[in-house]
């Protein structure tokens, strides 16, 4: 059974979101040609999943229709919440009126095998393995110096953000709200020069990252970590000072209790007053004894 979803009585939104549930009982829903699904973790969280190309209007989705992981999602009310979000993106995209286009250009990651022009002058490639944006002459000098690329090439992953940053008006809110986090997280000292604003401590990966890094530098953080076959109840890990992974530096094993033990956001620190060195029988690979 399917239910139309509502819009709010102060938005104008063209697009309708269609609720659902999967063969096997998942909430899903259907935005235009995409569907999103809140699908369960073996941990038994949920994450938001997405299908393309999924307007079949007579057939019911199945999980192994979904794939990708757009993050995670607490409940049903922040899975409606974000199929409002992408509604609205929806219709936002109908305005904009992107065209895709047939192209064998050569770009920095491979032949084109089909683009997307943005407006005249701004088009994103993309390619068997990856892809990005490439800006004509006219658009290239309008990047902040700092963020330019003399070529015009921008790829999918980070640099994407320097494009929307660069022309809001091509992108989608969603979009340039997305360009924003991304270019804090990834390009924090672009982001404070060109936004006169400075990133507090949790809103930037690379600047809390490079923070991290700078307090432990001193400090034994994991590098490898693996269930222990010999010492149940432990995980056997490598580490190194600062967690450098060059092949020169030294590395020691330490046995971490597994409740204990968690990658954690940039790396397990070792507590050198509790975890003791282990020098016993190894299940790494190379390191038996």
């Amino acid at each position: 059974m399917t239910e139309d979803h509502p819009t709010e009585d102060n938005q104008e939104i063209a697009v309708q979101a269609i609720f659902e549930k999967t063969v096997e009982g998942h909430l899903c829903a259907r935005v235009g040609d995409t569907a999103f699904a809140m699908l369960p973790t073996a941990g038994g969280a949920f994450y938001l999943a997405l299908a393309l190309y999924s307007k079949q209007p007579d057939r019911q989705l199945r999980r192994d229709d979904f794939f990708g992981h757009e993050g995670r999602v607490v409940d049903e009310v922040e899975f409606r919440s974000l199929i409002d979000e992408r509604m609205v993106n929806q219709s936002e995209l109908d305005v904009l009126g992107r065209r895709s286009v047939s192209s064998q250009m050569s770009t920095p990651w491979g032949s084109s095998q089909g683009s997307t022009v943005f407006g005249e002058g701004v088009t994103r490639h993309h390619t068997a393995g990856h892809g990005g944006f490439h800006l004509s002459h006219d658009w290239i000098i309008k990047v902040d110096s700092r963020l330019r690329n003399s070529r015009g090439w921008y790829e999918e992953d980070v640099e994407w953000a320097i494009v929307a940053i660069t022309l809001p008006d091509l992108f989608t809110s969603l979009e340039r709200r997305e360009a924003e986090r991304t270019t804090r997280d990834w390009l924090p000292d672009a982001w404070e020069r060109i936004s006169a604003e400075t990133i507090a401590p949790g809103a930037s990966y690379k600047k809390d990252q490079a923070a991290f890094h700078k307090t432990h530098a001193n400090d034994w953080i994991v590098t490898s970590a693996i269930t222990s076959q010999q010492n149940p109840g432990y995980v056997e890990t490598i580490a190194s000072r600062g967690g450098k992974y060059e092949r020169d530096v030294e590395q020691r094993r330490f046995l971490i209790p597994s409740g204990e033990y968690s990658q954690g956001r940039f790396g397990f620190v070792v507590d050198t007053s509790r975890h003791e060195t282990y020098d016993g029988p190894s299940s790494f690979i190379g390191w038996e004894n």
